[in-house]
This record gives C-alpha cells, sequence and structure tokens, in this order.
C-alpha cells in the first residue's frame, strides 16, 4: 500500500539552502553555549584529578559522536524537516511525534531559549544597565532578554540566508572568543604548577555521575541540526559530516579550553567556586588586567546569542512539520516560499516572551508559584484520602531569582527531553525493521552496538534527570497529558495523519 503526504498549506523548503559550514555552524552554535564558561569546576571538584577531569570531557565527546553516527543514518535516510520530530511519527506513530512537537514547542525549546536569553541580559545589564524601566516594573535583564528574542526572531522571519549568516557570524565570534581563553591561558598562565603524575592506583577514580550529567549537557543540542535536514544542500554527504566534524570540532575546543583553566590556575583552584568571577573570566583578566572583565562579557553575551539564535532557526521547523501533518495547528505548517516558516517563528517568540515574563519576572513568578500551590492543594486533598503520610511537594524555587528559575525550568524539562531523545534511538532499530530495503546513504557502524550505547547514554540521563526533581516529575507527566487532548480534537477534524513512505 502507497501513502501520501498531507497536504501542506506552503511548500516547505526545498534542498540547498544550507551548506556545510552552514550546519557546522548551527552545531556549534548551539552546542557551545555558556556550560564551557560557568559549569567547569563543578566538574573538576567532581574528579580528584586532571586527568580525570580531561578523560571525563573526552568521554563525554565520544558519547556524542556516537549519538552523531545514529542521527546521520537517520538524518540522511528520512530527512525530513523536523528530524526527531519526523523520525517519532514514521516508528512509533503520530501520537508520538505529536506528543514530541508539544513538548518542544510550549516548554522544551522556551525553556532553553529563555535561559540563554538571561544569560545575555545579564551580560548586556552588567556593561549597559537599562535602569529607565525599572518604574514600570521591568527590570533590565528582562528587556534585554525580550529584546534578543525579539531581534532573532526578526532576523530568522526575514528568510533562511540572513538567520545562516546571523548564526554562522556569532560562532565564528564565540570560536575566537574561546580560543582567546586559550591563548591568555597558555601564555600568560600563572597559576599553581599542575601535578599531571598519572595515579598508581586507581582505587578511587571519582567518576561522580555529577561530573558525566555536566558533560553530557555541555554536549546536548548536537541533534538538533537533524531539524534542518531537508534545507541541507548535498545531504547525503554533508549532513554526516557535519555531525561528525561538528562535534568533533567541540570536542576539541572543549578540552583546550579546559585544559588552558587548569594550566593557567593550577588543578585545586579550578576545582573551588570561581565567584565572583567565573573561570574564563579569572584567566582573562590575569592575561589582559582591565580589559579582560569586558572581554569575557562580550565573548559570553556572543556564545549565548549564538545558541539563541541556533535554537529558535531550528526550533521552528519542528512546529512546521508539525502543522504540515496535524490540521489543528495546521497554520504553523505554513513557510513563506523559499524563506522560512514565519508562523511558527512567531509562535516560538509569543511562548518563548511569555514564558520570560512568568519565570523571568517576579510578578510573573508569583503567578506559577500560586498556581503550583493550588495543583498542590487539590492533589494533596486527593492524596490524603487514601495515603495520609504522603505529601507531594510541587515547588520548585522559594526565593524568585531569574537564573535560577531558569536553571528550574530547564531541569523540569529535562526529563520530557531525555525521554524523547531515547525514543529516538530506539526508532533507529523501529525503522531499520520496518523498511528493512530502503536505501539508507549512511549506516550506522557496528550495528547494533553503536545505537545501543546511545539508547543506554539518554536512559542514564533520563533516569539521573528523573530522581533529581523526584515527585516534581509529574511536572513532565502533565506536560505530555495536556497534549493528548489536542491531539485527539486534531483527529477528530482533521483525521489520522497519513503515513509518509516519500521523505523529503
Amino acid at each position: 500500500m502507497s501513502f501520501s503526504a498531507p497536504a501542506r498549506s506552503a511548500p516547505a523548503p526545498s534542498e540547498g539552502q544550507l551548506g556545510l559550514w552552514d550546519t557546522v555552524s548551527i552545531i556549534v552554535g548551539i552546542v557551545v553555549g555558556t556550560t564551557i564558561f560557568y559549569s567547569p569546576w563543578l566538574i573538576f571538584g567532581a574528579v580528584p584529578n586532571p586527568w580525570m577531569a580531561m578523560a571525563v570531557w573526552l568521554f563525554g565527546g565520544f558519547l556524542a559522536f556516537i549519538g552523531g553516527l545514529c542521527y546521520a543514518e537517520l538524518a540522511t535516510t528520512y530527512p525530513r524537516s523536523g528530524g526527531d520530530y519526523a523520525y517519532l511519527s514514521q516508528a512509533f506513530g503520530p501520537g508520538t511525534g505529536f506528543l514530541f512537537g508539544w513538548a518542544q514547542m510550549f516548554v522544551i525549546m522556551p525553556a532553553s531559549i529563555g535561559a540563554m536569553a538571561f544569560v545575555f541580559a545579564s551580560m548586556a545589564h552588567s556593561l549597559m544597565p537599562l535602569n529607565q524601566f525599572i518604574d514600570f516594573g521591568l527590570t533590565s535583564e528582562f528587556m534585554y532578554a525580550i529584546l534578543a528574542v525579539g531581534v532573532l526572531t526578526l532576523v530568522n522571519i526575514v528568510g533562511v540566508t540572513v538567520g545562516k549568516v546571523t548564526q554562522n557570524i556569532l560562532s565564528v565570534a564565540k570560536v575566537v572568543g574561546l580560543v582567546a581563553i586559550c591563548v591568555a591561558g597558555f601564555v600568560w598562565g600563572g597559576g599553581q604548577p599542575t601535578d599531571w603524575t598519572f595515579p598508581e592506583t586507581s582505587a578511587d577514580w571519582g567518576w561522580g555521575s555529577l561530573a558525566i550529567i555536566l558533560v553530557l549537557y555541555a554536549f546536548g543540542g548536537w541533534n538538533d541540526a537533524a531539524f534542518v535536514a531537508a534545507e541541507v544542500r548535498d545531504r547525503r554527504r554533508n549532513i554526516p559530516l557535519a555531525l561528525l566534524l561538528g562535534i568533533g570540532a567541540i570536542t576539541v575546543i572543549y578540552m583546550l579550553v579546559n585544559l588552558a583553566y587548569i594550566h593557567a590556575l593550577g588543578f585545586e583552584k579550578v576545582q573551588r567556586p570561581p565567584h565572583p568571577d567565573s573561570l574564563p573570566g579569572l584567566v582573562v583578566t590575569q592575561a589582559f588586567q582591565n580589559v579582560g572583565g569586558t572581554l569575557i562579557t562580550v565573548i559570553i553575551m556572543a556564545s549565548a546569542l549564538g545558541a539563541m539564535n541556533g535554537l529558535i532557526f531550528t526550533g521552528s521547523r519542528i512546529y512546521a512539520s508539525l502543522g504540515q501533518d496535524h490540521k489543528l495547528f495546521g497554520f504553523l505548517g505554513h513557510w513563506q516560499p523559499g524563506s522560512s516558516p514565519i508562523v511558527a517563528l512567531l509562535l516560538q517568540g509569543l511562548v518563548t516572551v511569555g514564558w520570560i515574563y512568568l519565570i523571568g519576572t517576579e510578578k510573573g513568578y508569583d503567578i506559577i508559584r500560586q498556581s503550583i500551590s493550588t495543583v498542590q492543594e487539590l492533589v494533596n486533598g486527593v492524596l490524603h484520602k487514601f495515603w495520609d503520610d504522603y505529601s507531594l511537594n510541587l515547588q520548585m524555587v522559594t526565593d524568585w531569582t531569574p537564573g535560577d528559575a531558569f536553571g528550574a525550568l530547564v531541569s523540569h524539562s529535562a526529563p520530557a527531553f531525555w525521554l524523547f531523545f531515547l525514543l529516538a534511538g530506539f526508532s533507529l532499530f523501529r525503522l531499520r525493521d520496518k523498511y528493512p530495503g530502503k536505501e539508507r546513504p549512511f549506516s550506522v557502524p557496528l550495528y547494533p552496538l553503536v545505537p545501543i550505547i546511545f539508547c543506554c547514554m539518554c536512559a542514564y540521563m533520563l533516569y539521573r534527570s528523573t530522581i533529581y526533581i523526584e515527585e516534581r516529575v509529574i511536572f513532565v507527566i502533565v506536560l505530555l497529558l495536556l497534549g493528548l487532548p489536542f491531539y485527539g480534537l486534531s483527529r477528530l477534524i482533521g483525521g489520522h495523519p497519513k503515513e509518509y513512505t516519500e521523505w523529503r
């Protein structure tokens, strides 16, 4: 039996708008966000020696490389815009793809964009505060955050060319900044000498879960390149190359930057909290004195903007694909001919701004806190009828601060992210079984060992992210359950989406 694709409100872009460098730039731009600036001391503090510290980072790059091999097969064999959405829909049915798009649209992607927006905003505020807006109840950081989201959304609405050029410029800027940190660390390093003697015993390596979790988080986002697979030129060649070159470049960058931290400051110092300055701030200030603080601020701003632009660019493709398949969200499937999914970009921007207000302002956060308290009282009222000793605690953060609040939102959406990432790994097995005769321009080597390793990594991160938020995992469950009635309504008004056998 043959199936045809459902009607689209406007055609998706044809192959050829993104080259190899553009795709690598998206991967580097999204992955190299702000973790490399703020989290290394936590990773160093979780391991006993510098050898172990570098091994953890290298191991993270290896696992990302394993995942890249899996996505290289998926993205070249089924190169439809939307990436994971397309694989999940085809492998496990349109309902799974719908829930993935739902979770990405309303929490996961806005949380990631919003978190980066507030990193940019806090840096911009330190250089030039917008105090005149405080009288209106809007902080300087809030104004900078929504300004960044608004401008980058408009940039991508203008067209793919403008969006990808912006991404290329921001990615180059962040790489140049990281090279400057490496130069400062290796050339002007003045910290305590580090003992690089390899330990004689491995009795206590300290291969703690915290280090692995943070490193894997630092490598997160490379898979977003699959969201734009349909727009990649010569994709049979460029998609695998972009994934593997991008992940390889990121691994090298991370290794060099962390070596620079250790060389400049000494291993004992990098294991301690760097407040009030970040580790790169200490390194650069040590090298460039008074201008060092400003330089690192600009580097972090460029890095945050690069991650934001990459997320905005790729995320909109998920919602556009969702709209092409599900009539309820059909308005998202509109593409400006030869350019961008305008409506999807606008909705993504509006949802992100909404979350920035709710999470990034004290008044907005009070709304969330009161809503959570109300839900908690209702749930506990029901639970106490059956279990007197059990109470549900859904409180996210007691005292409001923008950075902590967005960190809480990201951590609470993490189980959904890793759940769907795990399902994407399973989809590789399912699609091979479902379409055994389909041509695969790139096949995962050492199948099935490589995808099994990838799935184990995702399962571990799903487990760790779930136990981290404990009972508040209900946040993820409620998020997914809220999507079910909308999927049912979409089926009711538009019928069951037809299966794809011809992929763009």
